[in-house]
């Protein structure tokens, strides 16, 4: 946790899910464009931690004006920089030695599992609401294979089968995701934290869902994000055990007033001054 003395804005990464966090499920995110406006011109990224691709990552990037590092496929690659200047790392496995993988956990679990890019177009719309060139984005996957979520009595079996073939199944709201053991969305930020040499940074983490927890779990100060019925319930337990801060509205509107809330105490009064009010009246 951050202390309550006034922090240099360069020592705080505001780190957060994107899809059901700032991103609402017509992948409205309107709420919190001033606070992103504002983090920008005081000097404190805003990065990426989400199951989305990096084409998908850089097309929200753009329309949000960012331009710090970000984390792609729930953990499978960190990436930065822009134009000449970008590098990419991988954190595990190939999409194609993964995709041999399902086919083979899939024969093991005696459960079909249809991954995202065997669907159709109207499948996939159905699944996501995503439409035509935002269909190829998110297919364009380079470390995980998204699959269907299989059925709750096959789950458990899956994820056996999975640790015997030293991979891990990370299930998120829409699609579940095939990866290598021991890759996640926190190990990712601790990758990243020691690409850029940045281990003492303080990271505010943000998520509304399970395959979150490993992020929210290595954040210095985290928050749930609920939906519009309340926060995921493999997360309320945490919330009540004091582990995480819920937000106090659903997707852009809760994430904009938690991190103006948090980033305000923690910076200069001359810099808090500057944020912009908040998209509702908290606290």
């Amino acid at each position: 946790m951050l202390n309550q003395e006034s922090a240099n804005p360069a020592q705080i990464w505001i780190v957060t899910d994107l899809d059901g966090t700032l991103l609402d499920h017509h992948y409205d995110w309107n709420a919190a464009k001033p606070t992103l406006a504002w983090l920008k011109q005081i000097g404190i990224p805003v990065i990426p931690c989400t199951s989305k691709t990096a084409e998908e990552v850089r097309r929200f990037r753009s329309d949000a004006g960012l331009d710090g590092p970000f984390i792609v496929e729930n953990g499978g690659a960190i990436l930065g920089g822009i134009n000449e200047q970008a590098w990419e790392q991988g954190l595990g496995p190939s999409h194609a030695a993964l995709r041999v993988h399902l086919n083979t956990l899939s024969i093991r679990a005696e459960t079909r599992l249809e991954a995202l890019e065997d669907l159709t177009p109207s499948q996939v719309t159905d699944l996501t609401g995503l439409k035509g060139e935002a269909i190829l984005l998110a297919q364009q996957r380079q470390w995980s294979v998204p699959f269907l979520n299989p059925p709750k009595d096959r789950q458990l079996r899956i994820q056996e089968e999975a640790t015997r073939l030293q991979l891990t199944v990370v299930q998120g709201n829409r699609m579940s995701h095939l990866l290598q053991a021991g890759i996640s969305k926190g190990a990712a930020l601790s990758a990243l934290k020691q690409k850029l040499n940045q281990g003492d940074v303080h990271v505010m983490a943000l998520g509304d869902s399970p395959n979150d927890l490993p992020l929210l779990d290595a954040g210095d100060h985290s928050v749930v994000v609920p939906g519009p019925h309340g926060p995921h319930p493999r997360l309320a337990a945490c919330i009540e055990q004091g582990r995480f801060e819920l937000a106090p509205a659903p997707h852009s509107a809760g994430w904009a007033c938690s991190v103006l809330a948090y980033v305000k105490a923690r910076v200069s009064p001359a810099l808090a001054a500057t944020a912009p009010a908040p998209p509702l009246d908290w606290p």
